[in-house]
């Protein structure tokens, strides 16, 4: 019982602060109209990319990330993975090439661009090796921009 009582409680932190990714670029921007926020667009190598993959382990899973871009921002993932088995939907793979050709045109992996709500770049960065409150510190920086 006390295992089964464990388990719920984690369950219930990890969905507590999970991120609420956006795949939809267009949707994303709405809620950041209605909401009042910034959108962080991360363009991503799931699969292959290793600055990619640590990003992900080390600041956009950890908890100070999450609890930050919950009240701060929209998050967006543009995600171009390489293994079969991770392929996206033809329509997603198609909607994240167009944010690339408008976002990414350098084809940096990864990248994280910050965009004011109605998709105005405020700026970009890439893969930083620091604690997530540091990163955390990097992106409010380039809202002050």
């Amino acid at each position: 019982m006390k295992k089964n009582i464990t388990l719920l409680f984690l369950f219930i932190v990890v969905v507590g602060f999970s991120q609420d990714w956006k795949y939809n670029f267009e949707e994303a921007k709405e809620l950041a109209k209605q909401q009042d926020k910034n959108i962080i667009l991360i363009f991503s190598g799931s699969d292959w990319c290793a600055p990619c993959i640590k990003l992900e382990k080390n600041i956009w899973e950890s908890e100070v990330f999450q609890k930050e871009s919950a009240e701060n921002w929209i998050l967006v993932k543009a995600n171009f993975p390489r293994k079969k088995a991770n392929q996206l939907s033809e329509e997603q793979s198609n909607h994240n090439r167009n944010l690339a050709e408008k976002y990414n045109i350098e084809g940096s992996f990864p990248l994280v661009v910050l965009l004011d709500n109605t998709g105005k770049v405020l700026g970009k960065m890439g893969f930083k090796n620091v604690p997530p409150e540091e990163y955390i510190k990097m992106i409010h920086a380039l809202e002050k921009k």
